[in-house]
């Protein structure tokens, strides 16, 4: 199941009611289906709240570059999206760091019984269509986005606000035959980021194609997947449990039939397919940022 399926497709009829949050002002208020309180919004919204001219060029670059299905974008391309991404601010999609939700100090975690439940990730999506989408991704201190992947997908992720870990992995091409369910992975990521930094890239067999963010702050984290997950068109997600290359090095040869190495092997780890964890459901939330406009014009 995508990614965004898996808050959209949730059984629990209780949970599946969405959570709108206003976090284009100061204060974020939750709202549940059914609920007449209204969402509040500051006085003095931050500047870009109504519109955004970085916003509206990253759609429109978006619209030019995403040719389809099957299809990558072409290194200039990529150089576009990233240099308007990489000059992103939170505000040109309605966020502030001084909202409460961004408070390194805020802790979401729940206690029950002595043990610590992970606080569940929310996304909100800002445009998508057949060959792109932009989506926000809002992660609590300590939530997880587990290993998973993006079959057939190019994908730029920008750090807005916040701290995160971010491990990623590619699949190594040739693998001898086996009945093991491990597959040899290259260790392309393993550390911690923080905003303001540089755009990612990964392409689908590229790049850390597979990966996993660990929140360390409360963070947002824009993506532009192009194209989006879609089960119809066979671009599901697949989560995956990682292993030290060392737990299983007998499993694997190199070209030459020798092993790999202990520091070799750092840059290794073996991947098993798994169904979807406990902790990849996410809550949808209302888009209450600056609009795309679909026929508008590139400020490039």
């Amino acid at each position: 199941m995508t990614i965004e399926a898996v808050a959209e497709a949730r059984s629990d009829p209780i949970a599946r009611q969405v959570k709108r949050v206003g976090y284009a002002g100061q204060r974020v208020v939750e709202r549940r289906r059914g609920c007449k309180k209204k969402v509040k919004r500051s006085s003095s919204p931050p500047h870009g709240s109504s519109k955004s001219v970085t916003l509206q060029n990253l759609f429109q670059s978006c619209k030019d570059v995403f040719k389809g299905p099957g299809t990558i974008p072409l290194p200039p391309d990529v150089d576009r999206l990233c240099h308007i991404l990489d000059n992103m601010q939170p505000e040109d999609v309605g966020l502030s760091s001084k909202l409460q939700f961004f408070n390194p100090n805020n802790n979401n975690a729940l206690v029950v019984q002595g043990t610590v439940n992970r606080p569940r990730v929310k996304y909100t999506t800002i445009y998508k269509c057949t060959n792109f989408s932009l989506c926000i991704f809002f992660l609590p201190a300590g939530s997880v986005i587990p290993l998973h992947n993006h079959p057939g997908m190019t994908v730029f992720s920008k750090l807005l606000l916040g701290e995160v870990h971010i491990k990623s992995y590619d699949l190594v091409g040739c693998q001898p035959a086996s009945s093991s369910k491990l597959r040899l992975a290259s260790l392309v990521a393993d550390k911690v980021y923080q905003a303001p930094c540089d755009t990612s890239v990964l392409y689908p067999t590229t790049g850390g194609n597979i990966h996993q963010f660990v929140a360390v702050t409360p963070c947002a984290m824009l993506d532009v997947l192009g194209p989006p997950y879609s089960m119809e068109d066979g671009r599901d997600c697949s989560y995956y449990r990682d292993f030290p290359y060392q737990d299983f090095s007998r499993n694997w040869e190199g070209e030459e039939g020798m092993l790999m190495t202990e520091e070799e092997g750092r840059g290794y780890g073996w991947l098993e397919e798994v169904e979807m964890p406990e902790d990849s459901q996410m809550d949808g939330i209302e888009y209450l940022g600056p609009q795309v406009v679909e026929n508008g014009t590139c400020f490039c």
